[in-house]
């Protein structure tokens, strides 16, 4: 019990905390403000406005997740074999998500600008013979964070004598981002910056990543430090 009230007194912001996170949010929403003025992708109805706050859900919880995640100890062996699964599962993100897929015919390049919500955009979308990108910003910044905390999970799993059963807790929070992103597909039938503005399934992709990262970063098998 002391254990559980400990981690929540250390997730509970202090003063200075929550100052710092007031200036950013402010110079977000003036950000937003501006991007607005200058684009042509005004929110006019409850769901426009949710696009442009989706985005900063998702980079304001990556950024103080990440932040706040330190990996314990553990032999370099342990190190790069974590590694190289959190790479393996950011690419798995990746393509399910819908930010790599297979090249096309015709290369081409563009940056979205304005046209689309600040944090959908500025986007890159590429199309080569063999790969295709779209790198989306929010979900480039949520999905290196889910990387980085399942490397820190499997560090400190690796050190840990209670594996089992929270182990594989965390494993199966692990995948609901990229069930997620399937169901994103088939409902939204697109693919680019355009066509994933326009799907309706962000509101549940929002929420299974801030459920999934909370998972990760509480770790309560691990070793590792939170700040």
């Amino acid at each position: 019990m002391a254990t559980v009230q400990s981690r929540l007194a250390a997730v509970r912001p202090g003063r200075e905390t929550l100052l710092t996170w007031a200036l950013v949010v402010n110079t977000e929403l003036l950000l937003v403000v501006v991007y607005a003025v200058l684009g042509n992708s005004e929110p006019v109805s409850l769901a426009g406005f949710r696009l442009w706050v989706y985005p900063w859900i998702w980079i304001n919880v990556a950024v103080w997740a990440v932040l706040r995640t330190n990996p314990g100890p553990a032999s370099a062996g342990t190190r790069r074999i974590a590694a190289a699964l959190a790479v393996a599962y950011v690419g798995l993100l990746a393509y399910v998500g819908g930010l790599v897929g297979p090249g096309g015919d015709v290369t081409t390049f563009r940056v979205v600008w304005t046209t689309v919500p600040l944090g959908w955009g500025p986007a890159v979308a590429y199309v080569g013979d063999t790969v295709a990108l779209t790198l989306i910003p929010y979900r480039v910044v949520g999905y290196l964070a889910l990387g980085y905390l399942v490397y820190a999970t499997i560090v400190d799993a690796a050190g840990s004598a209670v594996t089992g059963v929270f182990g594989l807790l965390s494993c199966v929070s692990c995948s609901w981002p990229v069930l997620a992103s399937l169901l994103a597909g088939v409902a939204g039938g697109g693919s680019g910056v355009a066509a994933a503005v326009q799907q309706g399934s962000y509101g549940l992709s929002t929420v299974v990543f801030v459920v999934t990262v909370a998972l990760l970063y509480w770790r309560p098998f691990g070793s590792g430090n939170r700040e």
